[in-house]
């Protein structure tokens, strides 16, 4: 994969946001008949088994020193949102959620600056507040978001994307020696334990009597496998080869997704959309702009 050229970044980047630009509309489908506890913790165990052989073969290559680090980009970087956002999808809209989303690279951004001494360009800052204007003006044009859908639930959302920022950090400053495979199946190695045995204590025989509970867990399994273990195995090798703030910056594009399904289901585009796209699309550029990476001198053929 050429994850030196700056065109193939940002192909990554926008597939991982047309994946996660489809997760608010997998976990809604899948909430129908689970819990919100459930429902994140069938997503952990079912990412954390697809990614299990890659776990084993990726093994030796652990340091002791790495441990820890791999503990918080699975359990800060996964686990804890995974419960986050299900939790806070029973209670606030899909367009509040993708709101709130945005706040990732903000947040990144401001950790990163305190906690990891992580050295800012002014193009970086005008990229990202781009972004998040557009982002912004996408998600309220020709909705009625009001302050009164607001409630304590959004907090939690707010969390989750703060301990997105701390992983983005984490990765990128301690674990860059190892490739986006090693650190995503060695991250995920500690969850489905944890994740196993608290869904093995919830009430999954009340789940079959809810009509049509089979299509509710193949969203929940998509949303795992695809949306968390294969996503994030691209997000971490973004990680590394771009800077974090661009990597987090995928929160931006993905209500261009939610947007261009909406007009797949007969929804009307507006001048304000297109507004909001091309303000996303130059903060996102800005962001990434010129950064030349060299290559690692671990670089193998798995990223």
């Amino acid at each position: 994969m050429r994850w030196d050229k700056q065109w193939f970044q940002f192909v990554i980047l926008f597939l991982l946001a047309f994946t996660w630009g489809s997760s608010f509309i997998l976990m809604k489908t899948g909430l129908q008949s689970f819990t919100h506890s459930q429902a994140a913790a069938i997503r952990i165990v079912l990412a954390s088994l697809v990614l299990f052989p890659l776990s084993m073969k990726n093994l030796k290559v652990v340091r002791r020193k790495d441990l820890p680090y791999l503990l918080i980009s699975g359990f800060v970087g996964s686990f804890i949102p995974a419960f986050l956002f299900t939790k806070a999808q029973t209670q606030i809209d899909s367009a509040l959620a993708g709101m709130l989303n945005s706040l990732t690279p903000v947040f990144t951004l401001v950790v990163g600056v305190l906690f990891f001494r992580t050295p800012v360009k002014i193009r970086q800052v005008l990229g990202l507040l781009l972004g998040l204007t557009g982002a912004l003006v996408l998600i309220t044009a020709g909705s009625d978001i009001t302050l009164k859908g607001v409630n304590r639930f959004a907090l939690f959302i707010v969390v989750a994307t703060i301990c997105y920022a701390f992983n983005i950090n984490v990765v990128k400053n301690y674990l860059s020696h190892l490739t986006g495979v090693q650190i995503t199946s060695l991250s995920f190695m500690f969850l489905w334990p944890v994740a196993l045995s608290y869904l093995l204590t919830t009430d999954l025989a009340a789940v079959v009597t809810h009509p049509g509970w089979q299509v509710h867990f193949l969203a929940l399994a998509a949303l795992g496998i695809l949306g968390t273990g294969v996503a994030m195995l691209f997000m971490n090798s973004l990680i590394r080869r771009t800077s974090a703030v661009f990597a987090s910056s995928v929160t931006y594009i993905i209500p261009l997704f939610a947007i261009l399904w909406g007009i797949l289901d007969g929804e009307i585009i507006t001048t304000l959309h297109g507004l909001g796209m091309a303000v996303v699309l130059t903060g996102v550029y800005l962001t990434n702009r010129k950064s030349h990476h060299l290559p690692d001198k671990h670089t193998d053929g798995a990223n």
